[in-house]
């Protein structure tokens, strides 16, 4: 019986080669518009669609392959005799394998100049009900989506003779998957739209897809049963882009804990580590290189720093990981490791080692699952400049004083809230995090440093939020805290400001919080 493969793609890498291999095995080729007219110019005997159906293209190429004798040959299941007698009495030929890839849909409302228009018109049609039927049949049909599939279905066509079941339903999961983010994004785009035509940030209609990465042994504790899913385009430098080098497979809480670890080294532009607990910065320093700079974050918290989540902003040396793998560590992240540090991280197997690329991309919401609902926000990435700072005590910091703040600053983004951070000279020295009280979080992080040995004299004090009363402000004062940073917005920030004048101190108000829940 005649093979016949109908070949219609908006994305035509790799098509030609493909192409090429069906017509060796002996297929006739069917397609349309510029595909038909790409095989052809490459010496491909090619049969335009609408010369098989006998019915022209037509509405601007909006109606193609919309045609019984299409669909047909797609859906006939070929074991059903009444099927295939039917075929046969309307001279009609089954398709074997689809290869159709969208128009680009996703491609084009993603750029700021798309007009409404432009948008309607990279709907595709044609395109979904070829790709569903042929799915829906894939006992009889293979159908192509991806053309990364592209090699893998020619090497079997050329061993086997024909595309094995267990691939045939492997690649329609792939089809159901992929239309179904067709159409989500096309219901995303248009809910997003007011009725004078503006394009809102959150759709009436969410629509979302990952894809499962690995299954876990349990979530966050052992009676949880957990999974870890990624978006299919991960942008560069978000933490689901990672490679791991060696070690056990990944936790959930190891994920949970390596992105805040990750999300918050990034941020830095000097050479820095960060050291995580339970979601939140035991430990963050900068320094002149990884060692440096992990040898301060550890003395921030050496207790809780056990059995961590470890993250380098630049490559990790022998040095670097010789320090590090003197404690217990769960996971260390870094752009690159050396082979002096791989040799090291060697000798302990279990030492999960990740690497990422640096990149300034961000998820574009967070969620966060409540009972039959959903939060969503867009992330927190407000990156404070000095020159937004707005000073309001008599006092004013000193160059050196507004470095530790604007340090300190940046860490309380990343802890969770209500957050107290000290830091002097690109370290922290002791974080209150995730107290109902603000003043029992700069209380725990006074405790913090002086278990640690350090001393908060001369330091910076930053809170996420403002400080609602001035015993907060005396708490962070009296451990040795001489520069404050905070949002400001309270009721009572004159009493506060009164307080930190009275004090002698120098506080700056920066207009933004970082809660964190």
């Amino acid at each position: 019986m005649l093979k016949q493969a109908l070949i219609s793609v908006s994305d035509k890498t790799g098509v030609v080669a493909f192409a090429k291999t069906l017509a060796a095995l002996g297929y006739r080729l069917l397609s349309t518009g510029g595909t038909a007219k790409l095989l052809a110019e490459q010496g491909l005997a090619v049969t335009e669609v609408a010369a098989y159906t006998g019915f022209p293209e037509m509405l601007d190429g909006r109606v193609k392959t919309l045609n019984p004798r299409i669909h047909a040959g797609l859906l006939a299941r070929r074991p059903d005799p009444a099927h295939m007698k039917s075929l046969q009495e309307h001279g009609i030929d089954p398709i074997d394998l689809l290869v159709v890839n969208l128009y680009p849909f996703e491609r084009t409302v993603a750029s700021p100049d798309c007009s409404f228009d432009d948008a309607i018109e990279n709907i595709d049609i044609g395109g979904p009900a070829m790709l569903r039927a042929a799915a829906k049949n894939h006992e009889s049909v293979a159908v192509v989506v991806d053309p990364g599939d592209y090699p893998c279905i020619a090497e079997e066509l050329k061993t086997g003779g024909a595309v094995g079941a267990a691939t045939r339903l492997a690649l329609a999961k792939k089809v159901f998957a992929h239309t179904a983010r067709y159409d989500g994004a096309i219901a995303n785009y248009l809910t997003a739209l007011d009725d004078k035509g503006a394009r809102g940030r959150f759709p009436e209609v969410l629509s979302r897809q990952w894809v499962k990465v690995q299954q876990m042994r349990y979530g966050e504790n052992p009676h949880q049963h957990a999974a870890f899913y990624r978006e299919r385009d991960v942008a560069a430098g978000l933490l689901a882009g990672y490679v791991q080098l060696q070690g056990k497979e990944l936790s959930y809480n190891n994920i949970a804990d390596a992105d805040a670890a990750w999300d918050c080294v990034r941020s830095f532009e000097e050479p820095a580590c960060v050291i995580i607990k339970h979601a939140n910065p035991c430990g963050v320093a900068v320094g002149g290189d990884a060692a440096g700079a992990y040898a301060k974050a550890f003395r921030t918290d050496p207790t809780s720093a056990f059995g961590g989540i470890i993250a380098f902003n630049r490559a990790v040396d022998g040095t670097a990981a010789q320090a590090v793998a003197r404690q217990f560590v769960e996971v260390v992240i870094a752009p690159e490791f050396d082979e002096a540090a791989r040799a090291v991280f060697a000798a302990k197997q279990n030492v999960r080692l990740l690497t990422l690329a640096l990149g300034d991309a961000q998820n574009d919401f967070d969620f966060k699952r409540v009972g039959g609902g959903l939060l969503v926000q867009t992330p927190d990435v407000h990156a404070l400049k000095a020159a937004e700072l707005k000073v309001v005590t008599e006092r004013a910091p000193t160059p050196a004083q507004l470095a530790d703040l604007m340090f300190a600053w940046r860490v309380a983004r990343f802890v969770k809230s209500n957050t107290i951070v000290f830091a002097h000279d690109g370290m922290t020295l002791g974080v209150g995090a995730g107290q109902m009280s603000r003043i029992d979080s700069a209380r725990i992080a006074s405790i913090k440093a002086r278990e640690a040995g350090l001393t908060l004299a001369g330091s910076a004090a930053a809170s996420d939020a403002f400080f609602p009363f001035r015993d907060g402000l005396d708490v962070v004062v009296d451990a040795g805290a001489v520069c404050v940073i905070q949002p400001g917005g309270s009721v009572r920030d004159d009493e506060v400001i009164a307080a930190a004048n009275e004090r002698g101190i120098a506080m700056v108000f920066t207009g933004v919080r970082h809660f964190r829940h």
